[in-house]
């Protein structure tokens, strides 16, 4: 098997193991025996566990931000621009790898290259939206930094809680429960026109 082809279906053997036992559960042998090779093949790819672990969080976490950079330009009406990253956050929530729990309830939280890894989801989402909210409302960039870092919690919190609560299951689909919730952010971030004020 040609080496990158080799790389993507050991990451995605990891990501079934890592996701179903988490980070210190999850060994090598486990990741080796799910992808069919032998465990020389495996470190001939990655040194390590922790190599392992952060090459597909590195991949988790570029979804996000790509996700959310979509749905930011997806529109230029502010409104959908809320609903489609709600809708964005949902969906990768949702899908059925479980790759958000490497981000959102990674048990390695502990080392601090998981941390940065985790956190510049947080970062690099709430600065696009951020850029909107400034052009919007022309408030400091450092109010409109912390208000796109509310939304973006408001995304991941509120979607996971959904997920938790069954999905689907809980009697809220996937479009109503982000729709629900765009709705929540859109009523508080519009009540910040652009004013002489600010």
């Amino acid at each position: 098997m040609p080496r990158r082809e080799r790389r993507v279906q050991l990451l995605d053997s990891a990501l079934e193991v890592f996701v179903a036992q988490g980070y210190h559960a999850a060994a090598m042998d486990d990741i080796a025996d799910r992808a069919g090779v032998s465990k020389p093949v495996l470190y001939q790819h990655f040194p390590g566990k922790l190599e392992l672990y952060l090459a597909l969080l590195d991949t988790s976490c570029d979804t996000i931000i790509d996700n959310c950079r979509k749905a930011l330009a997806s529109t230029t009406d502010n409104k959908q621009r809320v609903a489609a990253t709600m809708e964005a956050f949902y969906t990768y929530v949702s899908s059925e790898s479980g790759a958000f729990r490497l981000v959102f309830e990674s048990d390695l939280t502990s080392e601090p290259a998981v941390r940065e890894h985790v956190e510049r989801v947080t970062i690099e989402c709430a600065e696009m939206i951020a850029e909107v909210i400034h052009e919007d409302t022309g408030l400091p960039d450092e109010a409109c930094r912390l208000l796109a870092a509310a939304l973006v919690g408001m995304a991941q919190v509120s979607s996971r809680f959904w997920l938790a609560e069954g999905g689907a299951a809980s009697g809220i689909e996937r479009q109503q429960a982000a729709a629900l919730v765009a709705g929540l952010a859109w009523r508080g971030i519009r009540g910040y026109p652009l004013t002489d004020d600010h």
